[in-house]
């Protein structure tokens, strides 16, 4: 029993993860679908053999992952300075929260015909996707996080003489920390689902693209395979990105 709670965290998954696929396997044999409908777990694990074995799934992989890289990367640099402003500056925050708030809730997938008109076809409309879908999260977050910092940090930086880069670099940045690297991980789940999407109008490569002309050809097995693959690399996101919120950062 010791053995077991102590490896709890990995058993549990694992056995969720076989009743899963007993599960799909019972549901192909007894359904009565062709598997050109709904392949089953042998039939969907052949294809990812060929996919990996001709390097298909690599070259579309590494081709998202970029993607999500580069815009989420892109949001970063942009949305926790101007979030920091918005949170500091009350005049900045009447000026641009009402924009803000305007652009937020449009889904990035409003913006693909306008994004391949301006970017054509290729990685930039889709990097353009995923900057805007964690974009606008990160500005909000930090500015809330900013915000909700005790005052009499403010006072006591005042009282050491702190200028306003060493209020931003001592005080704020560390205070925002926590809350600034769960919205990134929320973001970054954002973008994984956008890029998705957005590979299936406006690029030839990527897991997107892969499912899209895997149905297609009517290969359906190809499709779960890419379902597969996204799954498994956003758990994998999730599960780094838990790894950075675990630590007690903060001037709380």
């Amino acid at each position: 029993m010791k053995w077991i709670n102590k490896n709890s965290s990995f058993l549990l998954p694992t056995v969720t993860t076989i009743i899963a696929f007993a599960l799909w396997e019972a549901i192909v044999r007894f359904s009565g679908w062709s598997n050109q409908v709904f392949p089953g777990p042998s039939l969907v694990f052949d294809g990812l053999i060929e996919l990996v074995a001709d390097g298909t799934l690599f070259k579309h992989t590494v081709a998202s992952l970029y993607r999500v890289t580069v815009g989420f990367y892109l949001a970063v640099l942009l949305g926790i300075p101007l979030g920091i402003i918005l949170g500091m500056s009350r005049i900045a925050n009447e000026m641009f929260n009402p924009m803000v708030q305007f652009l937020r809730p449009i889904s990035p997938l409003a913006w693909i015909p306008l994004a391949m008109l301006w970017f054509g076809i290729g990685d930039n409309p889709a990097i353009f996707l995923i900057f805007l879908s964690c974009f606008f999260s990160i500005i909000m977050a930090t500015a809330i996080a900013v915000r909700r910092i005790n005052p009499i940090y403010f006072q006591v930086a005042t009282n050491f003489n702190f200028n306003r880069t060493e209020i931003i670099s001592k005080l704020i940045i560390p205070a925002i920390i926590p809350d600034v690297i769960t919205a990134l991980r929320l973001s970054i789940a954002v973008g994984w689902l956008v890029v998705v999407a957005a590979e299936m109008i406006a690029v030839q490569s990527g897991l997107g693209y892969l499912i899209l002309d895997s149905r297609n050809a009517l290969r359906m097995d190809y499709v779960m395979v890419g379902m597969i693959v996204i799954g498994w690399i956003g758990l994998c996101i999730d599960i780094i990105m838990q790894k950075f919120c675990k630590p007690k950062w903060g001037a709380y």
